[in-house]
């Protein structure tokens, strides 16, 4: 680890900040503490719900008033049966969350005791709890990594950044909006936001490092901008398509259930692309004018022939090959079958399936299996989120608390429409801040928008969109998502910085997805007329 400091001596040396290459951060106190005793806090709390007195909320209600999966599981196991495994199902969710949030476990260490803990409870048939490896979103994951490789092995998603940068990055101002239309190109064409992070990071290191920022005691504004700005529209261009990330297309697979038809790529686009592109212009106006203003010595160059060292490193990879060609014709012909799945039908798995199988062939592809770089560990991380997912269908968990908060918080038939819509967009968007799985946050707030919107007689549409449109806001902390860990291990920016930045973000996302329900949804014919406000 300590290469990553000693080549710090060269700052336009790119294969410096390449992700192997970067110290390992070291924890604070709190953190260190958190670790430790993360495993003893789930133990206990997990103790407690289990084997405490059954829950109110769990036996003390109207069954008419339920979903039809608690009552038809009602009719196989029993009123008290399933009240036990509605407190196994809230106990092991408690303590995922915890395991997940202190990281006193490895990820995917905690999805595995998740999976088999639920079999031995009997929340989930053994079944249906393995069988989540083979989901059709974990599919699509896979080969969106296989994907992504081909972009990455044959370099055309590193040509074109350098590219775009050489050919428009002459100023800083430039340079911000270049990465803007980098961000959103790659966000259509690779589903791991961990992915765009990596190819990136190393191209906006060295702009930043030309521009007078190296990290560490050499921090400066502009590193600051480009840093927590990539941060931001790394995330939130992944939101601009339904195939930008596997927890959007998982909401659009529930939202399609719910709906009883299809949820296309295209629908997404509509609604959500506008969004995204106000959304990073404001973060690059609130960086830049507000919280990181930058001095007349920061708009410019500081080490001389530092641009040009980008455009040595793009000439140094020769005239585009048959191979770049070839992944981006691959690429290209995929996005327009996701694009146009309305006409035909094919779902995205399907289409990103017969995609992998082209790059991967022989004589006609672009990669080998051995340059495939598939992180198993996040996607067990994915399995054990699913399987909680799996499990919140089965006892009906979202369902009862979203019946007893309503009893409790006393909200009825005559409770307003902005009511529901504010409070549901408030609660995915403040769970940002303490979640690590957005599959997680997609599963447990998506659920509860489609069953309020069912349970007052709303378009399912009206609460459960707004709800998914806002899963790829995991910017503010660093352990909100892995490319905020990533960059935060850059050093360009504190604690402080991306916490007054993101959280700033954040509150004006849930006012802008307000506004938009007022305007841009109602307009498109999700939001009911006259019941907004």
């Amino acid at each position: 680890m300590n290469s990553g400091r000693t080549l710090r001596d060269d700052p336009l040396d790119m294969s410096q900040y390449r992700m192997e290459h970067l110290p390992v951060r070291v924890k604070s106190s709190f953190e260190q503490w958190l670790q430790r005793s993360g495993v003893a806090i789930a133990v206990v709390v997990f103790t407690l719900l289990l084997l405490g007195d059954v829950p109110a909320f769990l036996t003390n209600f109207d069954p008419e008033t339920l979903g039809k999966s608690a009552g038809k599981h009602f009719q196989d196991v029993g009123l008290e049966q399933f009240g036990f495994h509605g407190v196994a199902m809230l106990a092991i969710f408690c303590a995922a969350v915890i395991l997940w949030i202190t990281e006193a476990l490895p990820n995917y260490l905690t999805s595995l005791i998740v999976i088999i803990t639920m079999v031995l409870t009997g929340v989930l048939p053994e079944r249906v709890a393995y069988a989540q490896l083979g989901h059709p979103i974990m599919w699509l994951n896979i080969l969106s990594f296989i994907l992504a490789s081909m972009l990455v092995t044959c370099g055309a998603a590193k040509r074109f950044a350098l590219w775009f940068i050489c050919r428009f990055g002459t100023s800083a101002t430039p340079i911000f909006f270049s990465f803007m239309v980098i961000n959103l190109v790659l966000s259509a064409f690779i589903s791991a936001t961990t992915a765009k992070a990596a190819i990136l990071m190393p191209i906006f290191m060295v702009i930043a490092a030309v521009y007078g920022a190296r990290g560490g005691d050499n921090k400066n504004n502009f590193g600051r901008n480009l840093v927590l700005q990539n941060l931001l529209q790394i995330n939130l261009c992944a939101g601009a398509f339904v195939t930008g990330s596997g927890a959007n297309l998982l909401a659009a697979s529930l939202i399609a259930g719910a709906i009883g038809g299809g949820f296309f790529f295209a629908d997404w686009m509509v609604v959500s692309l506008p969004i995204v592109v106000c959304m990073i212009v404001i973060g690059w106006l609130l960086a830049t004018r507000v919280f990181f203003p930058l001095a007349p010595e920061e708009r410019l160059p500081q080490i001389e022939g530092g641009m040009e060292r980008l455009q040595q490193e793009l000439d140094a990879m020769g005239k585009i090959s048959a191979l770049e060609i070839r992944s981006i014709v691959i690429f290209v012909t995929i996005l327009f079958f996701w694009a146009t799945d309305r006409y035909h039908g094919v779902s995205a798995t399907a289409v990103a399936f017969i995609g992998a199988i082209v790059a991967l062939s022989p004589r006609i592809g672009v990669v080998n299996w051995n340059q495939v770089d598939i992180p198993w560990h996040l996607l067990m991380f994915s399995a054990g989120a699913y399987t909680l997912g799996a499990g919140f269908k089965q006892t009906d968990l979202p369902n009862l608390l979203v019946n007893a908060g309503l009893e409790h918080f006393g909200l009825g038939d005559d409770t307003p429409f902005w009511v529901f819509y504010v409070a549901l967009t408030g609660c995915m968007m403040l769970s940002s801040l303490v979640f690590q799985s957005k599959t997680m946050r997609t599963m447990l707030f998506v659920p509860i928008a489609i069953g309020v919107a069912q349970r007052f007689g709303y378009p399912v549409m009206s609460l459960a969109l707004p709800v998914a449109l806002l899963i790829e806001h995991v910017y503010v902390l660093p352990f909100n998502s892995k490319p905020a860990l990533l960059l935060y291990s850059t050093d360009h920016y504190s604690l402080s910085d991306t916490f007054k930045f993101g959280f700033s973000m954040l509150m004006i996302g849930w006012a802008g997805s307000i506004l938009m329900g007022e305007t841009w949804f109602r307009w498109l014919g999700y939001t009911p007329n006259g019941v907004f406000w």
